[in-house]
């Protein structure tokens, strides 16, 4: 099973104490995410103001740094539109990462216009597809367009748990009879990442967890840190 920490996302600086923005911080922080248990980890790379951030001059010293000093595991970085919201600027900027310098994989949220151009461009760069699939309209857009993708991320986004759970059963169902047969990562967000990851160890499937998906225990309480979220899950997915 894959344990993805996902240090930050598109909160804003200073909404948890702990929330990673800074390279130096990102780097600390994915080495306590992979020693509390995570197998792999996914960043939104972030400017000198702490805003998200596509630009190469941003993404090349992050992933820089994180080869140079670890930790060894599978880095993801973000195309969300919430980084960079022209989809084809996103493009361009994507298309002018060193390659020196690129992520092991990236997510695409297949919803968002100009995913599929973009998979395709990512393709061609040889880095990996994670197709973001929040809903089983988007579902269709990726067995439709054929793209070539590593992994499916299901992404219920409902703030109500059974909604949430529902609209996974939907994705999956339709996944199931397409025949798309690519490792699923199921996970969800704010009052529903706990249940939903439940859900998703107890169907065998890849999980994520982080300040990028909630800031806070199964108890409700305020987590420490991402190492906090990720020896709790991992204490969940061994039983």
């Amino acid at each position: 099973m894959k344990i993805v920490a996902c240090l930050n996302g598109d909160r804003r600086p200073g909404a948890h104490p702990a929330l990673p923005v800074s390279v130096e911080h990102i780097v600390a922080d994915a080495h306590e995410a992979v020693a509390a248990g995570a197998t792999a980890i996914h960043v939104h790379p972030r400017d000198a103001a702490g805003a998200e951030s596509l630009e190469p001059q941003v993404v090349a010293p992050l992933m820089e740094r994180l080869y140079a000093e670890g930790p060894q595991v599978p880095v993801s970085l973000t195309t969300a539109l919430s980084a960079q919201p022209d989809p084809w600027r996103r493009y361009d900027l994507v298309q002018r990462w060193p390659s020196s310098a690129l992520p092991h994989s990236v997510t695409v949220n297949m919803h968002e216009p100009g995913s599929v151009d973009l998979i395709h461009l990512l393709n061609d760069r040889r880095i990996g597809v994670e197709a973001g699939v929040w809903t089983p309209e988007a579902a269709r857009i990726l067995v439709a367009t054929r793209v070539d993708v590593e992994s499916v991320l299901v992404e219920p986004t409902q703030m109500a748990v059974e909604d949430a759970r529902d609209n996974a059963r939907a994705i999956m169902s339709l996944l199931d009879r397409a025949g798309v047969t690519v490792p699923r990562l199921l996970h969800g967000t704010d009052a529903t990442s706990w249940p939903v990851l439940e859900d998703a160890v107890a169907a065998g499937l890849d999980i994520r967890i982080g300040l990028e998906d909630t800031m806070r225990m199964p108890d409700g309480s305020e987590a420490h840190d991402n190492a906090a979220l990720v020896a709790h899950a991992v204490a969940l997915a061994a039983g």
